[in-house]
């Protein structure tokens, strides 16, 4: 064990947000909280007082509630019992002079910046153009678009309706958008002509068609020029004119957005987050974690289709301004990320282990003077990245690594301001998280692995899945290995020093650099083509802090993995999954092994190819044919000889 990679000075520690609200719950509360350590104990020991707290302390805007923490019981915990507000009324209470959204595009076009003023004054008008297309509360709203400002103007002129949200980024080819935004029967979609992305204009028209053939409840379609290409029978977007700006007040759970899950298993998961829940989790998150406020610019390279979207899109929330940007984070230079960041006085940047580690590999050396969070999140972020920022960015930048999920729209663990990082560590559980790291049997380990659990509710866990009636899939997908306690899918260590560290995914969702997808979306793909019997995709993490995803098929009578197959094989990928879901290897395997009832075997096979002894992963008499499992093993032996 390593010591700290960075310790907060005295002057840091004092100036950030939750020593603010430690000292207020002091004198407001009587609490003698003498550190984080404490603070965090009491606020998973005494829900309702913590959460409580919170209403008061951030001053939620929204009508009285009657009781904090009415049902405890998960699923199906009930908070802040008899509230209305709205998640908008939360952002523009922060309207002044200054920018709300700077939006940057490639270099070459021009980036735009939005006033508060100006913010509030589009998601009226657009909100009043919902209103006239017939959308009320309840409706849903769906966006094919990149990170650009409209995209946030949308969401929020939707969400003040009480209509509910949900997006994909237009890197998702058209039939994963389907899967996933068909299933809200929606009735308008936002969308764009295109994007620029690596220099190069990327058209959606055809994809947009598309949409609008395989979604038949739109009712009408809004496109934003960015290329300026023409598109037919859709209404062009406009945020013209003055219009009163009246965010309906809906009950603390009534639905926000719809946010997917990567589809590992087969249909993507629509997973529904409520008004109440995500507002009072996100300003914790941003204030107390990110300490964000209204003197910061806060820019997460992220995607419509990544809930770091939505978890940007919060630093309104705080009063922070925040940064849309929808190009590649290594065009023109490997560098361009962090040129762009010191370009905007950026003080709070995320990013992805990946990005780390290629800047590293690309010998870039950045400059952020103004800089000082660095966020990385998606997948583990190995100990060198730790020592590159370190060393690169100097001891101002605190490396933020966090862990959580679309699951829940937040962090489970990670930085806080007055709390050392370790390198390869993240500093805590995060307020409010009840995180424990248990066992098979349900007892909690300390400084050895485990599954992450959570024993406590937390508002932003889901309100339900869509098209989930009696919560069956919901109930499946978190509670059915340990009743009543939520059970994530990620290995951890709880350490003796108060810090939590990730392994890897203990399920088969894909995680390649920061996105998680899933598998469902590339059997779909190739197990379309004739020369392909079945296939089976695998993410595992290396101990190097690297990702390997190979694509392992089974072939026709009488077909070889030539290298022509191999490339047509990617080229479908990119095409009708993305070019994310292109997997790194592609491997001929005699055939695909299966649970009893048919189910692949991806986890299994995942930690045979991260080194797991056969009788560790599996019961050979759960297989349809064990034998194929030495296969993988034997591949994972030889992968092993062959490292340096």
């Amino acid at each position: 064990m390593t010591g700290p990679v960075w310790i907060p000075s005295q002057a840091v520690a004092d100036a950030s947000n939750v020593e603010r609200y430690r000292h207020w719950l002091s004198t407001h509360r009587g609490l003698d909280l003498t550190d984080y350590a404490a603070l965090h104990a009491w606020s998973v020991a005494e829900p309702a007082q913590f959460w409580g707290s919170l209403w008061e302390y951030f001053d939620i805007l929204g009508s009285p509630y009657e009781q904090v923490l009415a049902s405890a019981a998960m699923p199906g915990a009930r908070w802040f019992t008899g509230a209305r507000l709205n998640y908008v009324d939360q952002v523009f209470r922060h309207v002044r002079d200054g920018v709300a959204i700077i939006d940057e595009p490639e270099p070459g076009q021009p980036g735009r910046q939005i006033t508060w003023a100006e913010l509030r004054r589009q998601v009226a008008s657009v909100a009043n153009t919902l209103r006239e297309l017939g959308v009320a509360e309840g409706d849903r709203v769906v966006g094919y678009l990149p990170n650009i400002a409209e995209a946030v103007v949308a969401f929020l002129a939707t969400a003040s309706l009480g209509a509910i949200w949900s997006s994909c980024g237009q890197d998702y080819s058209a039939p994963a958008a389907v899967a996933r935004l068909g299933q809200l029967a929606p009735k308008v979609l936002f969308t764009a002509d295109g994007y620029r992305y690596n220099g190069r204009e990327q058209d959606r028209r055809e994809a947009i068609s598309l949409l609008r053939r395989e979604i038949p409840s739109l009712e009408a379609t809004i496109a934003v020029s960015r290329l300026g290409l023409e598109l037919d029978g859709v209404t062009p977007w406009s945020a013209d004119g003055d219009f009163p700006l009246e965010p309906a007040a809906v009950p603390f759970d009534h639905p926000l957005w719809v946010l997917f899950s990567s589809g590992t298993t087969g249909k993507p998961k629509g997973i529904v987050h409520g008004h109440g829940g995500v507002v009072i989790e996100h300003v914790k998150a941003l204030s107390l974690h990110l300490d964000l406020g209204p003197s910061d610019t806060f820019f997460w390279y992220t995607s419509p289709s990544w809930m770091m979207w939505n978890y940007q899109v919060a630093g309104l929330l705080v009063g922070a301004t925040i940064v849309c940007h929808d190009g590649n984070p290594g065009y023109p230079t490997p560098g361009a990320l962090w040129e762009l960041a010191a370009r905007l006085d950026v003080t709070v940047l995320g990013t992805s282990p990946a990005y780390l580690q290629a800047s590293e590999k690309a010998g870039v050396h950045p400059s952020l003077p103004k800089l000082r969070t660095l966020g990385a999140t998606g997948s583990v972020v190995p100990p060198a990245a730790y020592r590159w920022v370190a060393t690169e960015l100097g001891s101002h930048v605190a490396l933020a690594s966090t862990s959580g999920g679309t699951d829940v729209v937040t962090a489970f663990a990670g930085a806080v301001p007055t709390v050392p990082i370790w390198t390869g560590e993240m500093s805590a559980p995060c307020l409010g998280v009840a995180l424990a790291a248990w066992d098979a049997h349900g007892r909690a380990l300390v400084d050895e692995v485990g599954e992450l659990v959570v024993t406590q509710p937390m508002p932003s866990m889901p309100l339900s899945f869509w098209d989930d009636p009696d919560g069956h899939r919901y109930h499946d997908a978190y509670f059915a290995v340990y009743p009543g306690v939520w059970r994530h899918g990620d290995w951890i260590t709880m350490t003796s020093h108060g810090t939590v560290v990730v392994h890897g995914r203990s399920d088969s969702t894909l995680n390649r650099n920061g996105v998680r997808m899933g598998s469902a979306d590339i059997y779909a793909v190739v197990e379309k083509l004739p020369e392909i019997v079945e296939s089976l995709v695998i993410g595992a993490e290396q101990d190097d802090g690297g990702y390997w995803m190979p694509l392992f098929v089974v072939l026709a009578d009488g077909v070889e993995l030539t290298d022509d197959l191999k490339t047509r094989i990617a080229a479908a990928i990119r095409q009708d999954a993305s070019p994310r879901h292109v997997p790194d290897e592609i491997i001929a395997v005699p055939g695909v092994p299966h649970t009893r009832t048919g189910k692949k075997l991806e986890v299994p096979v995942k930690r045979l190819l991260q080194g797991a002894a056969t009788a560790d992963v599996v019961d050979p008499q759960s297989v349809d044919d064990a034998g194929l499992l030495d296969v993988f093993a034997d591949l994972s032996s030889r992968r092993s000889r062959r490292r340096p």
